[in-house]
């Protein structure tokens, strides 16, 4: 492999130099890696993980598959139909393994175990605050959306304990869509959410997953054996324009964003190679795959273009099956919130105490203050706007061009950063043609957050 010079200089905002310490503070809690510390390297100067190829693969799978499913039926009618769905999906695929790979890459050349540190390494300061900044907003607006999607399967469960399927209005007070969150979210998402550490939710996660595969069995099932109530409506065979099938871009980038979390999975594994590390998503990527096509085709062919953003409202409140679903999906962002607040919280941590120029080990004492201040302002906001944004498609549309940034824009800045250092020592043509490639990740996921921007500003100018 060729030397690659990768610009390592923090001390631009007078914080700590200790890559360690700033590891140990921003990292991923989905994985453990090793520490880095000498005696524990390895002979070939890098550490070595715990994590075998299967459990890499299904980390990945884990960290990718999520509540996002439940918009995927909503985005092949976006898209214009099964066929328009499944081109677009097969040919995102390609630059999502892409920018997995180009991650692994940049990570070995630049010895970080983050997302972040790997960007802030490799681009240097003002692109690392730039990715810092957009991870905060990315996860202070999924954790919107999980509260939301609580509302929206509270919502059905209750109308069948009241026994009013139609949910008609004007019923008790404790049955309203606000107080139902609200309760919800401080009795169980609040006390989980404050904790240094999240270490005790690997158990939940478990759960999590397997709600999720149900979740498309019975999606998969009510297609193939449909209730009788139940009628299609329109089902769309070709877009309605190009526009259309770039507007069910962000869902898709919203549900197959791993990226974040796969440079400490990547750091994880016992033989962290860049083309071990290719199977591994590839296989992760397929599996994910075959899951939200299972979701998005059954899901848009039972219900047509009548089909709800979140899927599982289409179905008749007192279908049982479908409750259990929608039981399991509120678990999973009951577990899911901690971990993504967690995410954002730490980000947000670590540009404070560089702002500050104020080293870790030297802030323990305020540390605890600051973590309950930060918890509760990030808890209030994104309840305060859960309650008043309910249309979840809104949010998921914003939050899906954030996640182009994190599969397009940074693997593709990070792979021209890492070429143009290595200038050189590498042949015209190959330098040529991974460079452009860097450029149209860039322009891709540049044309894909600009366009969901525009797209929700002029939809509030009308409204």
């Amino acid at each position: 492999m060729a030397q690659v010079s990768i610009n390592s200089d923090y001390s631009e905002w007078g914080s700590s130099t200790d890559a360690g310490e700033r590891a140990r503070l921003l990292q991923s809690p989905c994985v453990d890696t090793a520490p880095k510390s000498e005696g524990e390297a390895s002979p070939e100067g890098l550490d070595r993980g715990t994590t075998s190829t299967l459990g890499a693969i299904f980390i990945v799978v884990n960290a990718c598959l999520g509540a996002g499913l439940l918009n995927f039926p909503a985005a092949f009618s976006t898209a214009g139909g099964v066929a328009a769905g499944v081109t677009l999906q097969m040919g995102m695929l390609v630059f999502i393994i892409s920018g997995l790979v180009i991650l692994a890459y940049c990570s070995q050349a630049s010895n970080e175990r983050t997302y972040q540190e790997v960007v802030w390494a490799v681009c240097g300061k003002l692109t690392g605050v730039l990715c810092e900044v957009a991870i905060a907003i990315y996860t202070f607006g999924t954790c919107i959306a999980f509260l939301i999607i609580i509302g929206d399967q509270q919502d059905k469960i209750i109308a069948v304990m009241a026994k009013d399927p139609e949910e008609a209005s004007g019923g008790p007070w404790y049955t309203d869509r606000k107080f139902t969150i609200s309760l919800t979210a401080f009795l169980f998402i609040l006390p989980l959410s404050i904790p240094k550490e999240i270490g005790f939710q690997k158990y939940a996660s478990f759960l999590s997953v397997v709600g999720t595969w149900y979740v498309t069995a019975i999606i998969i099932i009510k297609y193939i054996w449909p209730d009788k109530e139940m009628t299609p409506g329109d089902i769309l065979t070709r877009p309605a324009s190009w526009m259309a099938v770039f507007n069910a871009m962000p869902t898709i980038c919203f549900g197959f964003q791993c990226h974040v979390s796969s440079v400490p999975v990547f750091n994880s594994m016992r033989q962290p190679e860049v083309k071990t590390w290719g199977g591994v998503v590839t296989a992760a990527m397929v599996i994910a795959l075959a899951v939200y096509m299972g979701t998005g085709i059954c899901g848009f062919l039972t219900f047509g273009a009548a089909v709800d953003p979140d899927v599982l409202l289409s179905y008749p409140s007192e279908d049982m099956a479908v409750a259990v679903a929608r039981a399991f999906i509120i678990l999973s962002v009951l577990t899911s919130y901690p971990i993504l607040h967690f995410c954002g919280r730490v980000v947000v941590e670590g540009l404070w105490l560089r702002y500050q120029g104020m080293p870790v080990e030297e802030d323990v004492g305020r540390e605890q203050r600051r973590r309950v201040l930060q918890t509760l302002v990030w808890f209030l906001l994104t309840l305060l706007l859960a309650l008043f944004i309910p249309d979840i498609g809104k949010v998921i549309s914003v939050i899906g061009g954030l996640a182009a940034c994190f599969i397009f824009v940074f693997p593709g800045l990070c792979l021209i950063q890492a070429k143009l250092s290595e200038m050189e020592e590498v042949k015209p043509a190959s330098w040529w043609a991974l460079v452009s490639y860097g450029v149209l990740l860039v322009t891709l996921g540049a044309f894909i957050f600009g366009q969901t921007t525009a797209n929700a500003i002029y939809v509030d100018l009308l409204a």
